[in-house]
């Protein structure tokens, strides 16, 4: 690959290259063009066929999650949750794993892609967990966050009630014929709204929620900004990101707030399909209101009734 080609401990020549080189001595009458804008556009909108494997994936993350939240208490190590997730997959006929999972708890949530499991959840964490399968090579993308202990204190209830307001906004302005752009100024808008009635209890709080703000301010004034990432067969799906949404678009949100101070970082993620009448949020059936999180969580997990080797 071209990772081969740029390194500088290396530089030699990639498999794709020396394809390339090979087709052009053994054909010199050939004309040879590289095909990947055809296939790039044709995974970008996808068939129905190609929904349905994305939106079993979609399903299937979403159990694991919800299995998550049953399954964590303070003591469980963020392994356990990776297993747990696994074992949901692969149980209902996915081939893999999208990505390698993210379960990180307390400050490795401030890590992008930390995925080590190793730590032990303690009581008073916040858990971001982010993980989907492999289904028939199509991949969903899904992001939760939930306290540890099962009920959110008063200073997590407060910015997870500002941040659940703000990505609301986002996905009530997605709409076909819309750009990113678009999309960003109409929730923006109500951001500010939003950010307007909202009293922190703490300064960096405040802070941090019109950084967050100020971020999608400044992405609604640049025409080549996006909202997500397409998801297909890769995760992170190829695909030109300019231009009105289509029917057929299948992308994810995620926009993170961050308090830095305290090890915080906020961060749900949804499967968004873009139809001929609207916006799909085919992962909408996994909880994201607090009350529904902390119900949920009052529910015995699979960590639990299968408790670990003790020798």
């Amino acid at each position: 690959n071209t990772d081969v080609n740029a390194d500088p401990w290396d530089g030699g020549t990639s498999r794709e290259s020396r394809f390339l080189e090979l087709l052009e001595s053994r054909f010199p009458q050939f004309e040879i063009e590289d095909l990947s804008p055809i296939l790039d556009g044709l995974r970008l909108i996808k068939s129905p066929r190609e929904v349905s494997l994305i939106r079993k994936a979609t399903r299937l993350s979403g159990l694991a999650l919800i299995e998550g939240m049953e399954s964590t208490a303070p003591g469980v190590y963020e392994y356990e949750l990776d297993a747990m997730a696994k074992y949901v997959y692969y149980r209902n006929g996915a081939q893999g794993e999208a990505y390698y999972s993210l379960v990180q708890s307390g400050p490795n949530a401030l890590y992008g892609h930390y995925n080590a499991g190793k730590r032990q959840m303690k009581d008073g964490d916040m858990l971001l967990m982010d993980f989907a399968p492999d289904v028939g090579y199509y991949m969903a993308d899904v992001t939760r966050v939930w306290p540890v202990n099962g009920t959110f204190t008063p200073s997590q209830r407060e910015l997870y009630s500002f941040y659940l307001g703000c990505y609301r906004s986002i996905i009530n302005a997605i709409k076909p014929g819309q750009t990113a752009a678009a999309i960003k100024q109409s929730a923006v808008n109500e951001m500010e709204k939003i950010l307007g009635r909202t009293k922190f209890s703490k300064p960096v709080y405040d802070q941090a929620a019109k950084r967050f703000v100020d971020n999608y301010r400044q992405g609604a004034g640049n025409p080549k900004t996006t909202v997500g990432h397409w998801v297909g067969m890769a995760t992170h799906d190829v695909g030109n990101h300019t231009g009105p949404l289509k029917p057929g678009m299948v992308f994810t949100i995620e926009p993170s707030l961050v308090v830095r101070e305290e090890n915080i970082n906020i961060r749900l993620e949804d499967m968004i399909l873009i139809t001929e009448k609207g916006a799909e949020n085919m992962s909408a059936f996994v909880p994201m209101e607090i009350e529904e999180i902390e119900k949920v969580m009052k529910e015995e997990g699979m960590v639990q009734r299968y408790p670990k080797d003790a020798k």
